[in-house]
């Protein structure tokens, strides 16, 4: 096998036309410029260079070795560029799952401030709902998973999450329910109503159930919806009330008003997980930043909008 080492020392031969000139360019002493010609012939079969009074030249084979040296040099320079982007984070790909309701709101923004920060870098998306993603981040069949965990079970072998955002639960009543003229409601309000189930069994309902528990009494569900938008139009039909999560509230129904609830506040806490103890490559680094910078920029727009209702009313 041709050492590819040796052919760019040929190269550096036949283009200064001496051992003795290619050895001072390289840095070389001339016997061990020498020597390495000596063993690419050897590997060769064939001879390479002719002497020519005090200097050489390439025979047939050494040119077409040569040829083929410069080729060999121009790929494997552009593999070193391509490696440095890619360590660097301005190259990759990342495959990322997410369920429906971080779509609008986390997802979109920040692939839109990743691709104006590393627009090289590849993202492969896939909604997760209703299957729990960790599986594949765990198996590294994904980089990173948005998921919803409670804070005490955060413990996956191999992987690690990162809190992003506590989405807060609203209670969604008809138009013409008789609560809406409160602006906040406590849970114990909502005790005795018909309820629209917004979740499926899993960890985005454990927190309904959860505060309904600390407010002293289990809901009462008379209809099961497949998302938050089924969950709403069942409420406009004035079928019950439910209680459907900040980020499943960017296009309210037009039949229903939504309200505040405490004691208890139900929450929802929605992390990035990756995998092992920091992310391995620049671009999941840069993909996590990114939404980061969407959490931001949802927190500083739903605080203008909480300033604006107050100021209104």
């Amino acid at each position: 096998m041709l050492d590819t080492r040796r052919m760019q020392v040929l190269r550096a031969v036949v283009t200064s036309g001496s051992v003795t000139a290619a050895a001072r360019n390289l840095g070389y002493t001339p016997s061990a410029v020498s020597q390495q010609m000596a063993a690419l012939e050897k590997e060769a079969g064939i001879a390479l260079l002719e002497r020519t009074g005090r200097g050489v030249r390439p025979t047939d084979a050494g040119r077409l070795l040569t040829e083929y040296a410069v080729t060999i040099g121009k790929q494997i320079a552009e593999a070193e560029t391509a490696l440095a982007e890619l360590r660097e984070g301005r190259t990759g790909r990342v495959s990322m799952r997410y369920f429906t309701t971080a779509g609008s709101t986390l997802v979109a923004p920040a692939l839109a401030a990743l691709r104006r920060a590393q627009p090289r870098v590849q993202v492969e998306l896939k909604l997760s709902d209703p299957d729990d993603p960790m599986p594949e981040v765990r198996d590294r069949r994904a980089d990173l998973a948005l998921v919803v965990r409670p804070r005490g079970q955060l413990g996956v072998d191999g992987v690690r999450f990162e809190h992003l955002l506590d989405d807060r639960y609203h209670a969604v009543l008809p138009a013409g329910h008789p609560l809406a003229a409160k602006r906040l409601l406590d849970m114990t309000d909502l005790a005795d109503e018909p309820w629209v189930a917004s979740e499926s069994p899993g960890p985005c309902l454990d927190p309904i159930l959860e505060a309904c528990g600390a407010a002293g009494f289990s809901p009462d569900f008379v209809v099961e919806s497949g998302d938050y938008a089924t969950a709403q139009g069942f409420v406009a039909a004035g079928l019950g009330v439910s209680l459907v999560p900040e980020l499943g509230l960017d296009t309210p129904h037009s039949g229903v008003v939504v309200r505040e609830v405490h004691n208890p506040v139900p929450i929802r806490s929605i992390y990035a997980a990756v995998r092992g103890p920091a992310p391995d490559r620049p671009a999941v680094g840069g993909l996590l930043e990114a939404l980061r910078s969407a959490v931001t920029q949802l927190a500083e727009a739903s605080g203008a909008a909480s300033t604006s209702a107050s100021g209104a009313a």
